[in-house]
């Protein structure tokens, strides 16, 4: 399960479509709908605030409103609840570079010319949920690539 933190229009067809799926299946997990994916370490950002289930639907609009704004049909009706007042959680630089590296190569194999148009892109944006604050890689990222002595990555 990969919930990112990037602004979705970084995300080529496949990324969205993706994080669209992945997204409502973490939502199904927020409200108890299944039983697998409970301790998914992607959820614990969502878990951490006091609207776990508002702050998915946020995030899940989010991803609606890029493929509307791309031609697809992502069915809003899948969105169970949106925070009232919005949410905005917290995402750290550091996660958000990470994330990008690992986009980047994933666009690289998939598809290379979205990998050339954002490869100048030092830090993207992120998604409307989140606000960036400086900080390393988020303590739930178990993805982390080891350092060059190959020692694990600070957090």
């Amino acid at each position: 399960m990969r919930i990112w933190s990037l602004h979705p229009r970084y995300l080529d067809r496949q990324g969205l479509t993706a994080c669209w799926r992945e997204t409502l299946l973490a939502q199904a997990v927020l409200e108890g709908a299944t039983r697998g994916y409970t301790r998914h370490p992607q959820l614990e950002r969502f878990r951490a605030v006091p609207d776990p289930l508002g702050a998915i639907g946020d995030h899940l609009a989010g991803i609606a409103d890029e493929a509307a704004a791309r031609g697809y049909r992502f069915d809003g009706s899948k969105v169970h609840r949106r925070s009232d007042p919005a949410l905005r959680l917290e995402v750290t630089s550091g996660q958000l570079a990470f994330e990008w590296e690992h986009l980047l190569r994933k666009l690289s194999a998939r598809s290379p010319e979205l990998a050339a148009q954002w490869g100048g892109v030092e830090l993207p944006d992120a998604h409307p949920l989140f606000v960036v604050v400086d900080g390393p890689v988020a303590s739930w990222e178990r993805a982390a690539p080891p350092t060059a002595d190959g020692e694990p990555p600070q957090r």
